[in-house]
């Protein structure tokens, strides 16, 4: 069923995210190319105003780009925040991230570096069930597990899980270095295989550094971790 969008967004995302959310089977180049909203079937995150109050739209766009490592000379002052979302193939993910008030925040913070791991559009489009469902809650509460208010919480915490496990607190991040994501779960760590990077558990592929910047790096993966 669907309900009413509620959830309190970044002004410079929200627009952006409730595109992202109607629906996530969409592709990415559905996103950019059908603005209008269409009717969907599955459950829909809330949101916290109507679309009409809603800010600006897509996040800026471009090409994946480094913006000079984090020791570079010159005073530069570009962070994760001002990143997020110039690579189209994981503005699906910025939007989710922008969307959470605490890790947009520490984006935008010189003093606590990170390294995102940021997966592509696609691999979050092939997930069994929408970023913010747990199976759980269905089991417990069936099929109305994300109506009313208590529902939109609690699709709220998963999509806040589910960001911060691709949220590493450290930059550079050094290979076999065992750290818990932010969101606290069991420890992560990455290995080369064959000159490619991978994110363990999980063997998930790194496919290349977007960008990189004075409080941290944004990795791309060709896959998505396990929030649960």
């Amino acid at each position: 069923m669907r309900f009413t969008p509620y959830l309190v967004l970044a002004p410079t995302a929200a627009v952006a995210f409730a595109q992202l959310f109607d629906p996530l089977h969409r592709t990415a180049s559905d996103i950019q190319q059908q603005p209008q909203s269409q009717s969907v079937n599955h459950a829909q995150i809330p949101l916290a105003k109507p679309a009409g109050e809603l800010g600006p739209a897509m996040p800026p766009s471009g090409a994946p780009q480094a913006d000079g490592p984090a020791n570079a000379g010159g005073g530069s002052s570009v962070m994760l925040s001002d990143v997020m979302g110039r690579d189209k193939s994981i503005n699906l993910f910025a939007g989710f991230l922008r969307s959470i008030e605490s890790p947009s925040q520490r984006l935008d913070d010189p003093a606590r570096n990170t390294t995102v791991l940021a997966p592509l559009n696609s691999a979050i489009e092939s997930l069994p069930r929408k970023p913010w469902e747990d199976p759980r809650d269905y089991s417990a509460l069936g099929a109305n597990a994300y109506e009313g208010e208590d529902g939109q919480g609690r699709a709220q915490r998963n999509l806040r899980r589910f960001v911060e496990a691709h949220l590493i607190p450290t930059s550079p991040w050094p290979a076999g270095e065992k750290i818990k994501p932010v969101g606290g779960d069991t420890e992560v760590w990455w290995e080369e295989k064959d000159g490619v990077k991978r994110i363990q558990p999980g063997d998930i592929e790194v496919l290349s550094v977007g960008s990189s910047v004075v409080n941290g790096e944004v990795w791309i993966l060709n896959g998505v971790r396990n929030a649960s």
